[in-house]
């Protein structure tokens, strides 16, 4: 496997192409929009003047969706192109959306604690990913939620292997590998070890969710996507600091 660093993988995200990331600026793609920004929304609950910060915000469709609902929020951004674009954005409709560009695990100063945290598939494209994972913990007010989502450990090949034989298949799960994409790169991690590190810094788990599609939804989508309403591909886990 490549010795990834944070640099190599934030350029690689950084040449998203322009289309991409205005065909997901409203609300994400397929499965953002219909599996894991509901859920997120409700485990934050009630915005209103909640100071959220939106880590590796991409093109900054969430940190829209967070200040439409009444926080007040900053985006963390390293790519250059998606800073560009979540930046072009705010200019256009303005919203109070502070962003920053830096790496998660290198954050400038950025004020007052958090109410919450989001980290919303992140921390699977990150080298350093217990580093981000620690600057997202520290940066919350105690009792602030962390709330993150990841490529479910257990299905993360669930579409391009079902398309293919009509079922899951896999062969390895307990050592870290790439998951190529389309703009980046993703690592595979087992589910205890992010939630070990979740609890090593020093979090209390409130929720874990597997989100699956419903039977319905799957006619507005790409093919082989009844996947998804069999196995959850994505898990989103909710945490407060106790510390």
């Amino acid at each position: 496997m490549t010795e990834w660093t944070n640099d190599m993988a934030i350029q690689r995200w950084a040449a998203t192409p322009r289309a991409m990331l205005e065909q997901t600026a409203h609300d994400g793609d397929f499965a953002k929009r219909h599996l894991i920004n509901p859920v997120l929304l409700r485990m934050l609950g009630d915005l209103t003047r909640r100071r959220v910060l939106d880590a590796g915000c991409g093109n900054g469709y969430l940190s829209r969706i967070l200040a439409g609902q009444g926080a007040t929020v900053v985006g963390v951004e390293p790519g250059q192109s998606l800073f560009d674009f979540a930046v072009e954005q705010e200019a256009i409709a303005p919203r109070r959306i502070q962003y920053v560009q830096a790496d998660l695990c290198a954050l400038p100063n950025l004020g007052a604690p958090f109410d919450a945290v989001v980290a919303s598939m992140v921390l699977p494209a990150i080298p350093d990913w217990t580093g981000a994972m620690r600057a997202c913990v520290h940066v919350l007010k105690p009792g602030g939620l962390f709330v993150f989502t990841v490529n479910h450990p257990c299905y993360e090949q669930l579409w391009p292997t079902w398309r293919e034989h009509g079922e899951y298949r896999t062969h390895r799960y307990l050592t870290e590998y790439e998951i190529p994409g389309p703009t980046g790169v993703d690592f595979h991690r087992t589910l205890s070890t992010y939630l070990n590190q979740l609890t090593n810094l020093g979090c209390q788990l409130t929720e874990l969710a597997e989100p699956g599609l419903a039977p319905d939804t799957t006619v507005d989508g790409p093919d082989g996507i009844d996947a998804y309403v069999h196995l959850p591909n994505f898990l989103i886990v909710a945490a407060r600091r106790t510390t």
